[in-house]
């Protein structure tokens, strides 16, 4: 299939600072990760920090939450402040969040219905 890459909108939580970015679809992360300088360029507040594991092994990442439009559909997400990557990458957290997935046919975004597992009906 490839890279996925698609246009994503992404601000601080109330959007009163948003850019537009070219971000490639990581579907083997599971949170969204913005580059260093993105996140000082609109003011990203740090909330915490994460431990990860990534392929140089594990490593701790400044935690913080964004707000990001991909696709028309737009929320504000959990993600990872990244001093080594110079690209957003969107994680499946992100996505799933938004209602999108990737079609491995297409390459593309394409709407995506969240289950809701019948165990859980079955408590009522």
């Amino acid at each position: 299939m490839g890279h996925v890459w698609v246009r994503a909108r992404i601000g601080d939580e109330r959007g009163s600072s948003t850019t537009e970015v070219e971000a490639l679809v990581e579907t083997g992360a599971t949170l969204t990760v913005v580059p260093r300088r993105l996140a000082e360029q609109l003011g990203l507040r740090v909330t915490g920090r994460t431990e990860v594991e990534a392929s140089a092994g594990r490593i701790a990442l400044d935690r913080t939450r964004i707000r990001i439009e991909l696709e028309g559909r737009e929320d504000v997400v959990p993600a990872l402040i990244s001093d080594v990557t110079d690209r957003a990458l969107i994680g499946l957290t992100t996505l799933e969040i938004l209602g999108l997935q990737v079609d491995p046919l297409t390459g593309k975004l394409r709407e995506w219905t969240a289950l809701l597992y019948a165990s859980v009906l079955a408590d009522r």
